[in-house]
């Protein structure tokens, strides 16, 4: 099985989505013979028989190995009767597997090519969504707030955080920003589309009681300025003039877990 000009064994990896899996496995497999050069070609979207014919045939000729990963299975059985005809080598890396779970779960696989690649891209998607909560996390870099899908607002332990996280997982892209009376926000949460801003709003009895658990957890005072109701009514009314002159939505935290307000943002996001 080498190529005829320089001693070479050619393997040839075709697949009806990018072709990543097969080469990945041809490259595992090959680098077990350190010895013999290996020269993999890749021909992606394979999906019509004039592309077939082309590929086995140049097998032939190059005494070539064929790896595939066709799941369309019309193209996958012309493959297998063309290469056997033209006495190629033809592996098929993905169907074995696929036959013993279909037989095991009792179920028909999609048959979809790329799904793969498809689930790549949702993982670097999320992961993507998860470091840019992280950076723009509390307000630390306001170019942020332009760059996301979602802006969160609200004043210290209304769960902007965690939001954000939970939303990261969804593959959002989200900043959030304290809203605090001392500190102007940003220009940037201004020339935000009001759609993409959501105020985070807290009873004050409430946000009472979670920031004196607070302190009480980080072994402070639990009577410090912080967590006094006069200083988070002073906080919560300048919440509420921040988000007027914003015009954005607002949703009571009050009672909600995380999951339940998340949803209610997805739905505002997508509507």
């Amino acid at each position: 099985m080498t190529d005829n000009h320089n001693g070479r064994v050619v393997v040839y990896v075709i697949s009806d989505s990018v072709g990543e899996t097969a080469d990945l496995v041809v490259k595992a497999a090959a680098s077990q013979f350190q010895s013999t050069d290996i020269e993999v070609r890749r021909v992606p979207y394979v999906e019509d028989r004039e592309t077939v014919r082309e590929i086995v045939s140049l097998a032939k000729e190059a005494g070539a190995i064929i790896a595939f990963t066709l799941v369309l299975p019309e193209i996958k059985k012309y493959l297998l009767e063309l290469a056997e005809e033209s006495k190629v080598k033809a592996v098929d890396i993905i169907g074995p597997m696929m036959n013993t779970l279909e037989s095991l779960i009792k179920k028909q696989p999609l048959q979809e090519p790329g799904l793969v690649h498809k689930l790549d891209e949702e993982y670097f998607r999320k992961i993507e969504a998860i470091e840019f909560a992280v950076k723009y996390d509390d307000g630390r870099d306001p170019r942020g707030i332009l760059r996301a899908d979602i802006v969160l607002i609200g004043v210290s332990r209304t769960s902007k955080t965690p939001l954000s996280q939970y939303l990261a997982l969804k593959r959002l892209k989200v900043a959030n920003v304290p809203i605090v009376p001392e500190v102007r926000p940003p220009e940037e949460l201004f020339k935000v589309p009001v759609n993409k801003c959501i105020g985070l709003k807290i009873s004050p009895e409430k946000l009472n009681h979670i920031r004196k658990e607070r302190l009480k957890a980080l072994g402070l005072n639990a009577d410090a300025n912080y967590a006094k109701l006069d200083r988070i009514k002073k906080e919560l009314a300048y919440f509420d003039e921040v988000t007027e002159k914003i015009g954005c939505g607002v949703i009571d935290v009050s009672n909600k877990a995380v999951e339940e307000t998340a949803n209610l943002i997805l739905k505002h996001y997508k509507h």
